[in-house]
């Protein structure tokens, strides 16, 4: 339905007949012309929704932490320093595919940085991703107020928004490999949600797989980010509100938050375009509004623990 929604409402919204119409190739060209301009921008919901639904999961059953997201691993602030090295200094424009190797770069200082001499340290890893994180925007803040021209195309990158065209070859591959990396650790992942030790007498390696779902993270934050942009805060508050859906097991967990994540991101990009009529609010912004709402109300409720 929300797709559906989001072809048909804009700056010029349309009635659902009209749209299934045009689907169908029966209806108005107009109408037709109008479609055509609008599913590239749901596609790229469905995946970078998906994408930081499952990332946010993964964050935070391997940081043992309720706050963890792909965002304060460093995954944005790598996608970004690499837009704008690539932008100010290689002469590349607008070169958006190079935020996947940016942020699969960062989270993988955040891993080496985080490693103790018994593997990944939950407590190490955020710190160091809190680092990193605040390393790579000021470098990002630097080079953007020296060279105004970066500047002026990265703002709008920087945001988030689903008008980027569909996602590239690179994307959706770097994607499809996040996503069944994590398709494949869901009983080591239900093992470590129970602590270290307990998954170890279960005959899970904690260690090694915190390592595989931090990477698995890192593949889907990185395709999202050059899909759609640094769209905060979804990541975090999709897998609160999918636990609360489902529960615990991330048999149920990771897919729910698949199909929360494209909710919510659409819900937001729908909004953005009917508020401002005929202007258009970015769907960053939305996106936050909302899922910051609904983490709030999980949280009133005592839905949301570690």
């Amino acid at each position: 339905m929300l797709c559906l929604a989001s072809l048909a409402l804009g700056s010029r919204a349309m009635p659902l007949s009209d749209v299934v119409d045009g689907l169908r190739g029966t209806g108005d060209p107009a109408v037709a012309a109008v479609i055509d301009s609008r599913w590239p921008r749901t596609v790229v919901g469905l995946f970078a929704g998906a994408a930081l639904g499952m990332s946010g999961v993964l964050a935070q059953t391997a940081t043992r932490n309720p706050l963890g997201d792909p965002g304060l691993l460093g995954a944005t602030a790598g996608a970004a320093a690499a837009i704008v090295t690539a932008t100010a200094f290689l002469g590349l424009g607008s070169a958006v595919w190079v935020a996947v190797p940016g942020a699969l770069a960062a989270l993988g200082l955040v891993m080496l940085m985080g490693g103790g001499r018994s593997g990944l340290v939950p407590m190490r890893v955020i710190l160091a991703g809190a680092v990193v994180t605040a390393l790579l925007g000021a470098y990002v803040q630097g080079v953007t107020l020296t060279h105004p021209r970066t500047f002026d195309s990265y703002r709008f990158w920087a945001i988030g928004s689903l008008n980027n065209g569909l996602p590239t070859l690179g994307p959706v591959l770097v994607a499809t490999l996040g996503a069944a990396l994590a398709g494949a650790l869901v009983r080591p992942l239900n093992a470590l949600a129970l602590g270290d030790d307990v998954a170890a007498s279960l005959g899970a390696r904690p260690g090694r797989t915190r390592l595989l779902a931090l990477t698995a993270t890192a593949l889907l934050a990185a395709a999202a980010t050059a899909a759609a942009g640094p769209i905060l805060f979804l990541g975090l508050a999709a897998p609160h509100v999918a636990r609360a859906l489902v529960g615990r097991d991330h048999g149920l967990l990771l897919p729910a938050a698949a199909l929360l994540g494209p909710a919510l991101l659409l819900l937001g990009d729908i909004a953005g375009r009917v508020v401002a009529r005929p202007e258009e609010v970015q769907v960053g912004v939305l996106t936050a509004l909302f899922g910051g709402v609904a983490l709030l109300v999980l949280v009133r409720r005592g839905a949301v623990a570690a």
